[in-house]
Order: C-alpha cells, then sequence, then structure tokens
C-alpha cells in the first residue's frame, strides 16, 4: 500500500517480501556501517516483522522507498520508535547505487510532512554517526535543530542528535 509520493520516490508500506531488496540495504556492510553494521537474513526478517507490526500498531514505521520510473525499491525511509525524548526517530537507508542523487532528502522530505500530520508525533528526532556528513546535510536541510551528543547503543558511541518540533 502506498502511504505518499514525490516526483521521482514512491514511499509504501514494507513486507515480508521486501527481504531480497531490503537485504542489499541492512545486510550491506557499506550503506550500514554508520549504523552498527550489516545485518543477516534472519535478523532483518525479525526488522521486516518488527516495523510491520510497529505500523499496525502505531502509524508509523519505516517505508519502502521505490523509484516511481523503474519500480525497484531502493531503500527505507520513515521511523523508528520513540527515544531521547522524541516521539519518533526519522530514519533513511538507501543502496549504494543511489547515493548521491537526493533521494535520501527526498524521501526524508516527505517523512517529514507526515509527521508533521500524525497525531502522536510532536516532536521528531534523528542520530547521526558523526563521521557521517552527507546525513548531517541532510538533516540541516530538512530543518532539524542540532541539540548534542546522545549515546547510541547500536554503534556504541556518542552520535550528534537532532530535533524537530513538529
Amino acid at each position: 500500500m502506498m502511504v505518499m509520493e514525490t516526483n521521482r520516490l514512491a514511499l509504501r508500506l514494507l513486507n515480508m517480501g521486501d527481504i531480497d531488496d531490503m537485504m542489499q540495504v541492512w545486510g550491506d556492510n557499506d550503506v550500514m556501517e554508520f549504523c552498527g553494521g550489516a545485518g543477516t537474513v534472519d535478523q532483518e526478517l525479525r526488522s521486516l516483522r518488527f516495523y510491520i507490526d510497529m505500523y499496525e500498531s502505531s502509524g508509523i514505521s519505516p517505508f519502502a522507498v521505490v523509484q516511481k520510473d523503474s519500480g525497484e525499491l531502493i531503500g527505507v525511509c520513515g521511523f523508528n520508535p520513540p527515544n531521547n525524548g522524541c516521539d519518533a526517530e526519522l530514519m533513511y537507508h538507501l543502496k549504494k547505487a543511489h547515493w548521491g542523487k537526493g533521494y535520501a532528502t527526498e524521501a526524508a522530505s516527505a517523512c517529514v510532512a507526515y509527521a508533521l500530520k500524525h497525531p502522536k508525533i510532536r516532536i521528531l528526532g534523528a542520530s547521526v554517526d558523526p563521521r557521517n556528513a552527507a546525513s548531517m546535510r541532510v538533516l540541516e536541510k530538512l530543518g532539524f535543530d542540532y541539540v548534542g551528543l546522545q549515546f547510541f547503543a547500536p554503534t556504541g558511541q556518542d552520535e550528534p542528535y537532532y530535533m524537530m518540533h513538529c
């Protein structure tokens, strides 16, 4: 089911059949370098189930990012559960072949618009590995405010943390 779209992208609900595409994202060491590393098929099947259930219970989750002209699932963008005083955390991961084309900003912008209309999201947060300058630029373009360093358990380090009031 499509949830939102942009000029070039459609964002739809994830489903268990997305595992092969998601392994090209969550299972790729380069893509997940700043997020605790690549996962195994079993881990990512559990992640898909978790996010599907999360959407059913709260109306938020990461969404599959699909390129409209090709129909290719090129990544994921949406929301992780509440953390660090926010109601949801923005996240985005794209297949490496699609980096540097503005897709992260485009998809994340659509998700911010979704958050602004969601009745349970008042504060949107996002953490970024300090080595990931491109991701920090995306958050700054979207209007997030840097609030300081926060400990991020999956990577075991303090990371820049950003917030936006919705």
